[in-house]
């Protein structure tokens, strides 16, 4: 109930500021990946120091702030960055923001990512949508939720038709987009070579710290989900890379012109 209240003080508070953007799509960034706000139209922004119930940014490449606008005549709702279950070890900690998304009236999700690619073809800087994940935390931010819907469908959990709509996109844009299923460890360390080799054998296609519980959370809220991974380093042993968060930004940022160019035009074309 507590949580109930405070989202709905933050989704009060930033209709009050939204000069009448009504979302219908809600964004989250990955690591390396905030300027895609620079693409808005007519954009607010909030810092999540304002609103109640946000985490922490305190990764480097997420600036913790959330951004209202437009893209052709979608109007959009962006965070700018997330928080990660190694940050405070709350596996809920985005809870209330992606509630607050849909509180807003955000029908979609669109997640993006920082990942380690675990296939030789998927080298850094390319871009894969998810058509599944596997959690392998062994928690869920659903812990200690009431109710029988807390027992949420996850079968569909990363909706065809808006992953269609990628692929559409990319082969217009002559931009090779992969697909795969996305491995969530908890992180911060990154994998050793051995749980690598684990996750490909259980037919994992992409690495990283994040992401999945934003999509439990959001197909609870009844949201439709769809996400995209920049891939920004071969996964460990895979390539000689000392794997650090530097490198992670420095490719992230090579992924960013096909990124944005695959969500500007489905945001031009949605409906």
């Amino acid at each position: 109930m507590a949580s109930g209240r405070c989202m709905s003080r933050t989704v009060e508070y930033i209709q009050s500021k939204s000069q009448g953007i009504n979302p219908t799509v809600g964004i989250i960034l990955g690591s390396g990946l905030g300027s895609f706000v620079n693409v808005l139209e007519n954009s607010i922004s909030l810092s999540y120091n304002e609103l109640d119930g946000f985490p922490d940014a305190s990764v480097s490449g997420h600036e913790g702030k959330l951004y209202l606008g437009k893209i052709n005549h979608t109007e959009i709702v962006v965070l700018q960055g997330r928080a990660h279950y190694y940050e405070t070890g709350v596996v809920d900690a985005m809870k209330i923001p992606v509630r607050t998304l849909a509180g807003l009236g955000c029908e979609s999700l669109i997640l993006t990512n920082a990942a380690g690619s675990l296939m030789e073809e998927a080298q850094p800087g390319s871009v894969m949508a998810i058509t599944d994940h596997i959690n392998f935390t062994g928690v869920n931010p659903l812990f200690a939720e009431g109710s029988n819907n807390r027992f949420v469908d996850m079968a569909n959990a990363y909706n065809s038709d808006m992953r269609s709509r990628f692929h559409k996109i990319a082969d217009d844009e002559n931009i090779k987009l992969h697909q795969g299923i996305y491995i969530w460890f908890c992180g911060p360390s990154f994998e050793t070579p051995a749980e690598i080799q684990a996750a490909k054998m259980m037919g994992a296609n992409a690495v990283g710290m994040s992401t999945v519980p934003e999509v439990i959370l959001a197909r609870h809220a009844g949201m439709k989900v769809a996400a995209l991974s920049v891939m920004t380093n071969m996964a460990a042993g895979m390539s000689d890379e000392v794997l650090n968060h530097e490198l992670t930004m420095e490719n992230a940022a090579k992924g960013i012109k096909d990124l944005k160019i695959i969500l500007v035009r489905f945001l031009e074309l949605y409906s």
